[in-house]
C-alpha cells in the first residue's frame, strides 16, 4: 500500500510538470527596432539620460542619447523614461538539469563517480522547465549550466532562457570543466567520533582526492602529447580544451587553503582557472590578482565560514574583490533562487560596490568570466540584443518591475507559473 502510495504521488508530480502553459519561444526579430526616452546602464559603468537603443536582426546597431530615429518601416517603443539594462547573466547554475529536487526523476544533474569530464550538461538540459520563466521575468536572460557530483563533475555550457531545444538554447558550449574540491576542514562529530578518512584524518583524505585530481591531469596530458593513441580514452579527449585553454578549469572552494591549492594547479598545469564559491577570496586578493584568476561570488546571502568573521563580511566581499582589483561577479546556489541574481547584487551595492559596479557584477563580469563578453553583458553597438526594461531600480526588490526583455533582439515572454497562479486565483476569489 504504502508503494503504491508513492507510485501515485511521483506519477501525479509528473503529469503536473509535463503540463504545458501558453509560453512560447519568440520568433526571429523582424525589422529594425528602437527604444527611447530610457535611462540606458550600459553595463560597463556608463549611464546614458534619456537615450536610445537600436537592434536589427538580433544585434545592437546604435546605442546614445542622440540616435536619430528614421521614420518609415521601423518599431519605436517610448519606454517613458523606464531603465534599459543588459540581459542579467547566471553564471552557476542547475538550472534545467532539476525541476523538483524532491522528485528523483526530473533531477539529471550528476552522475556516477568521482571523476566524469566527459559528461556534458548541455544535452540534459530541459527548456521546457517552469522555473525558467520565472528567472525570466526578472531579467534573467541567459545562464551557465553547471553539473554537479564527484570531483570532475563534466562540461558545463552557456544557454539563452528562450528556446525550444537544447540545441536552439546553445550560446557557447562546453566552455568549462568543474572540479569540486574536497574541503580542506577538519569537522567536528557531535558524538566525539574522529572524522571520517582513512585514518581519521579528514583533511589529509581530502588531499589524497586532491592528488588523484592532479594525478588525473598529469596522465591526460600525457595522453593528449601522444600523436596517436591504441585506443581512444574519452576521458582524455574531454580535457583538451584545458591544455589549449579553450575551456576554463572551475574550481569549486571556499576556504584559503582551498584556493592555494587552486592557484597551484594553475601554476602546475597553466589552465585558465575560475574560483566558484570564494567565500574566503577576501583574504587571498593578493594570490589571486598575481595568479590572474576570476571569482565567481556564491550566495552573498550567507552567513561567514568561520566565527571570527564579521557577520556581514559575505555583503562586503564583493567591493573588497573590487578595491583589489579581481575580477568577479557574483551568483546564487541552486536553480529557482536565482531568480533573487539582481537582489543580492543590490546588497552588495549596499556594502561598498556602486551601483554600476553591482551591475557589471552580474553583467559585464560574468560574461568576462564565462569566456562571452564579445557577444554580450553589456549594451555596446555588435553585440548581441540581450537587454532588459525595468520601471525602477533593477537591482532594488521594491522597484524592479520588468516591462520587457528581448534575447538576440527577440521579444520574449515575461509571463511565468506564478503570474498565471496569481491571475487564476484572483479570478476564483473575485479580486479582480
Amino acid at each position: 500500500m504504502k508503494k503504491l502510495f508513492f507510485y501515485i504521488l511521483g506519477l501525479t508530480a509528473c503529469i503536473q510538470l509535463q503540463a504545458q502553459e501558453t509560453i512560447y519561444p519568440a520568433k526571429p526579430q523582424e525589422g529594425r527596432i528602437y527604444l527611447r526616452n530610457a535611462t540606458i546602464h550600459v553595463g560597463n559603468g556608463q549611464v546614458i539620460n534619456n537615450g536610445i537603443i537600436a537592434f536589427e536582426n538580433g544585434k545592437i546597431i546604435a546605442v546614445g542619447s542622440d540616435v536619430p530615429v528614421p521614420q518609415g518601416d521601423v518599431k519605436v517603443f517610448d519606454v517613458n523614461g523606464e531603465h534599459i539594462y543588459p540581459g542579467i547573466i547566471v553564471p552557476e547554475s542547475n538550472l534545467g538539469l532539476t525541476e523538483v529536487e524532491a522528485v528523483r526523476s526530473t533531477n539529471d544533474y550528476v552522475e556516477v563517480g568521482d571523476i566524469n569530464p566527459s559528461v556534458r550538461s548541455i544535452v540534459s538540459y530541459n527548456t521546457d522547465s517552469k522555473v525558467i520563466a520565472t528567472l525570466r521575468s526578472n531579467g534573467i536572460l541567459l545562464a551557465q549550466v553547471v553539473p554537479q557530483g564527484g570531483l570532475l563533475s563534466g562540461s558545463s555550457s552557456v544557454v539563452q532562457l528562450d528556446a525550444w531545444n537544447w540545441e536552439d538554447a546553445a550560446y557557447k558550449t562546453d566552455n568549462g570543466i568543474h572540479f569540486n574540491m574536497p574541503r580542506l576542514m577538519a569537522r567536528g562529530n557531535p558524538f566525539g567520533a574522529s572524522a571520517p578518512g582513512p585514518s581519521g584524518d579528514a583533511v589529509k583524505a581530502a588531499m589524497e582526492r586532491i592528488s588523484g585530481v592532479k594525478a588525473f591531469f598529469r596522465d591526460a596530458k600525457a595522453y593528449l602529447a601522444e600523436s596517436k593513441h591504441k585506443s581512444t580514452n574519452l576521458k582524455y579527449e574531454a580535457v583538451k580544451g584545458l591544455f589549449d585553454r579553450t575551456q576554463k578549469l572551475f574550481i569549486h572552494c571556499d576556504l584559503v587553503k582551498e584556493m592555494l591549492v587552486a592557484a597551484d594547479i594553475k601554476r602546475e598545469f597553466n589552465f585558465d582557472v575560475v574560483i566558484v564559491g570564494g567565500t574566503d577570496a577576501w583574504m587571498v586578493t593578493d594570490v589571486l590578482k598575481e595568479q590572474g584568476i576570476p571569482v565567481i561570488l556564491n550566495q552573498p546571502h550567507s552567513l561567514p565560514v568561520m566565527q571570527d568573521d564579521d557577520v556581514d563580511q559575505p555583503y562586503k566581499t564583493a567591493a573588497q574583490l573590487q578595491k583589489a582589483g579581481i575580477l568577479f561577479c557574483i551568483s546564487n546556489e541552486g536553480f529557482w533562487q536565482q531568480r533573487n541574481l539582481a537582489f543580492n547584487a543590490g546588497t552588495a551595492g549596499a556594502y561598498g560596490l556602486s551601483k554600476e559596479e553591482a551591475l557589471s557584477a552580474i553583467t559585464l563580469n560574468a560574461a568576462k568570466i564565462l569566456g562571452i563578453a564579445d557577444k554580450t553583458g553589456s549594451l555596446e553597438v555588435g553585440k548581441d540584443a540581450n537587454i532588459v526594461v525595468s520601471k525602477g531600480d533593477i537591482l532594488d526588490m521594491k522597484s524592479s518591475v520588468i516591462t520587457r526583455a528581448f534575447i538576440q533582439g527577440r521579444s520574449v515572454s515575461l509571463e511565468d507559473k506564478h503570474k498565471q497562479l496569481y491571475e487564476r486565483y484572483k479570478y476564483k476569489y473575485d479580486l479582480n
